[in-house]
């Protein structure tokens, strides 16, 4: 897992609008373990149930000392989440960022960043407003992330219907979720994104359900390719996965909305104003990227894609490439948020990539590229000494019809 966090201009907060974002050069890199239950649990005809897989995440090539400005998460997230509370309860809330000196900026390591820091405010309001942030100890952007688990799913077997192995039939016992507005977007379609049924075509889609987006995806097909002489299909995310509403009418579900390219994660977030789009504003509204200089999107260095082997639904190569972002405005009596104006900024954005290589790469090579191809070539090599057995067999044959009957000696007839 490569993790790249957005370096923030140190200019006076009053000025934040269009201060410039910067990419770290250096990766910060981020090894996932995911540990997975063996012998899955057979819960009825034709369905298993596999247990969490739980992931841990430890650094790798990753400086963890390294500092990075950017706006204040929990400070900004607050103040949008009680914009709608009385005028007194948000000067108090105004006068306690103070006492903790809280500025809507804060400047801390990776490592805090990341696993989590001290703050007196968070332990201020977990104490008396319990249950409104996420972590009830240090808060960092992947504090929850580290050993937990994906959540229990129980998936077809495909031993009635082939088309329908490796689909999810149940998360966490929930054959539907709870977050969204439409009963089609909070559907759990596809499979838990780790196989798909066999024999896919350049009709077929890839839709599995993502614990982390808490909604089901689906990727559609690009374009033929081949690694390593396997033949694979290519699928990306269309420009109407995070599209708003307006522009897509079947995401009106996930609303509310701001501009096409943001998935409004806050229903699942504890009401935090969090949204996911693809790195850089890749495939979202060009305006998003106005509010922030310094973002380059492309679909090389930004888009997600899975290859997988048509014939077994096996993913061969996929590159996830998701970014995280904080809504934020001016929220009256919070003197805190300034003069910021609407605007959605981005704090990161992550890449979990991975292939098959070494023995198993050999061994799928062998048995789905070199064996087929052997097999085709016995098939016609069969035929060919069928054929050739069948016309000598008929030569023979002909040459024994026509040949003439010896002649008889005289001697022959009279005795």
């Amino acid at each position: 897992t490569s993790m790249f966090f957005f370096q923030y201009s140190d200019l006076p907060w009053t000025q934040f609008l269009g201060v410039q974002a910067v990419l770290l050069r250096a990766d910060h890199v981020c090894r996932e373990r995911v540990r997975r239950r063996h012998h899955p649990q057979h819960v009825g005809p034709g369905k298993t149930r596999c247990f969490p897989s739980t992931r841990s995440h430890s650094p790798f090539l990753m400086n963890l000392s390294s500092f990075i400005h950017k706006p204040a998460r929990v400070l900004q997230g607050a103040a949008v989440m009680m914009e709608n509370m009385p005028f007194a309860v948000r000067l108090m809330i105004s006068a306690t960022f103070k006492t903790f000196k809280e500025g809507p900026f804060l400047t801390k390591t990776v490592g805090e960043l990341m696993w989590g820091y001290d703050s007196g405010l968070v332990d201020f309001l977990n104490k008396y407003l319990p249950g409104m942030l996420p972590s009830s100890g240090k808060f960092g952007l992947f504090a929850d992330f580290n050993n937990s688990n994906t959540g229990l799913f129980t998936i077809n077997t495909g031993k009635d219907d082939i088309g329908k192995v490796h689909k999810v039939d149940s998360w966490n016992g929930l054959t539907k979720l709870p977050y969204w507005k439409t009963p089609q977007c909070n559907m759990i379609n596809g499979t838990a994104g780790q196989m798909w049924p066999p024999f896919m075509t350049k009709e077929s889609t890839l839709p599995f359900y993502s614990p982390d987006a808490c909604r089901s995806m689906e990727l559609v097909y690009q374009r033929p390719g081949e690694m390593k002489g396997i033949p694979l299909y290519r699928y990306v995310a269309p420009k109407t996965l995070f599209a708003n509403g307006t522009d897509y009418a079947p995401n009106e579900g996930f609303c509310p909305c701001r501009q096409s390219g943001l998935l409004n994660v806050s229903s699942c977030r504890h009401n935090s104003p969090v949204f996911i789009s693809h790195p850089h504003f890749f495939n979202a509204d060009p305006v998003l990227l106005d509010y922030v200089n310094g973002l380059s999107p492309s679909e090389d260095k930004h888009g997600l894609f899975i290859d997988i082997h048509p014939e077994t639904g096996v993913p061969l190569n996929v590159s996830i490439r998701l970014q995280l972002n904080l809504y934020m405005k001016k929220v009256s009596a919070i003197t805190e948020t300034g003069k910021i104006s609407e605007v959605v900024m981005p704090m990161i954005w992550f890449e979990e990539s991975g292939y098959i290589d070494g023995p198993i790469l050999t061994t799928f090579h062998t048995n789905l590229v070199i064996l087929p191809a052997v097999m085709e070539y016995m098939q016609y090599g069969f035929i060919a000494l069928g054929l050739a057995t069948i016309l000598i067999a008929s030569l023979v044959y002909h040459k024994v019809k026509v040949k003439p009957p010896p002649s008889m000696k005289a001697h022959d007839l009279f005795c």
